[in-house]
């Protein structure tokens, strides 16, 4: 029998949207039967930056909580689902910096072979939520992940419009039902997906 799929959900929030998004995801990942581990990046912006807004310092104090990433938790992981801000159309520098740091395991072959995805928000429509979603494709290629995006595989994503991850315009307030159905749907996909690839080589 083969055993449960590991799936880590790391990611980056500064005033939480992102946060919700990534509770989502693992909701959707324990309904598909998965272990989850739900990990925060190190805040790693001067705290006059982060006091210079109100909900900032809030969310940062409400999440303190949250476990932080580790590269174990990527070792552990079948599956890894990375959530993130876009700025300027980039990954987040405080997700850059974490994932900055796994060159040893690059180097082992401890990050190939697993199953990849992404999400992201913005604060208008066009904020950059595609080309930071493509932006970390690269690094999964680079890790010879296996990229797996919702695509439009279930009705909800007819409705929230981004096949390459879920995203979320945060300028309309925090995420809805259809953002956050659609995050559920991409992590059991990704669980899924994860399942068969474990089955396969249990095999």
């Amino acid at each position: 029998m083969v055993e449960p799929v590991n799936v880590a959900i790391v990611y980056y929030s500064a005033t939480g949207t992102v946060h919700a998004l990534a509770r989502a995801a693992a909701e959707g990942a324990e309904k598909a039967g998965a272990h989850v581990r739900l990990r925060k990046v190190a805040e790693t912006a001067p705290p006059e930056a982060v006091n210079s807004r109100p909900e900032w310092a809030a969310h940062l104090r409400d999440t303190a909580g949250v476990a932080e990433a580790v590269h174990g938790d990527l070792e552990w992981a079948d599956a890894v689902l990375f959530g993130t801000p876009s700025r300027f159309g980039n990954p987040a520098g405080q997700l850059r910096a974490f994932i900055d740091t796994t060159g040893p395991l690059w180097y082992q072959g401890k990050l190939a072979d697993k199953v990849y995805s992404a999400f992201t928000a913005s604060n208008t429509a066009h904020g950059g939520q595609e080309s930071t979603l493509l932006a970390l494709g690269n690094t999964f290629y680079h890790w010879g992940g296996i990229i797996v995006p919702p695509g439009y595989t279930d009705p909800v994503q007819f409705r929230s419009g981004n096949p390459y991850g879920t995203s979320h315009v945060a300028g309309d307030g925090a995420p809805g039902e259809v953002s956050l159905e659609a995050a559920r749907h991409q992590a059991r996909r990704v669980a899924g997906t994860a399942a068969l690839l474990k089955a396969g080589r249990a095999v």
